[in-house]
């Protein structure tokens, strides 16, 4: 069993957290959605989930857990203004676990500092901050690049889930 952190904040693609959380839980991994504030409230932007934060960002070590996965929709936009959630995902890209990113979700990875060299896909928009970021834009609906795994949109999310069972099984 691996324990996965979940960086989220409002609005994020509701089923690009939820798909992969059962599938997570449906595999016996622990999930741990990490946030601004232990006990907070956070709404997709469909407004389909509801998630309440399981450990605020301040008190959460990259030490702790396997994997870092990071959903996409507005959230990814709304952490990266976050200097706590910036430097938690900084030292967990740094220690070399598991990183997968979704759709928007690379967006807190260039702000990290962690995709430059690095191939990546991600929703098209976000191309060109990658790029911009030293990346290398692939479009594929999962690419794997050393300990990093992204995926485009969720129509991807099937491959996406695969390639991060699969990375967890190693």
């Amino acid at each position: 069993m691996s324990k996965i952190a979940v960086p989220l904040a409002e609005d994020f693609e509701d089923v690009e957290f939820s798909v992969p959380l059962g599938k997570l839980c449906g595999a016996n991994h622990e999930v741990v959605v990490v946030g601004g504030e232990t006990g907070g409230v956070v709404e997709g932007k469909r407004h389909q989930v509801t998630v309440e934060i399981d450990a605020g960002v301040d008190g959460a070590s990259p030490d702790d857990f396997d994997m870092l996965l990071i959903p996409g929709g507005y959230s990814p936009d709304h952490l990266r203004t976050n200097g706590a959630m910036v430097s938690f995902v900084r030292r967990f890209c740094d220690s070399g676990r598991w990183v997968a990113a979704i759709c928007h979700g690379p967006q807190l990875l260039i702000e990290a500092d962690a995709v430059r060299g690095r191939r990546l896909t991600s929703w098209p928009s976000v191309r060109r901050d990658l790029e911009n970021a030293g990346a290398t834009w692939i479009d594929d609906e999962v690419v794997v690049d050393r300990n990093l795994i992204t995926s485009r949109k969720p129509d991807d999310l099937d491959a996406f889930c695969d390639a991060v069972l699969k990375a967890l099984a190693r």
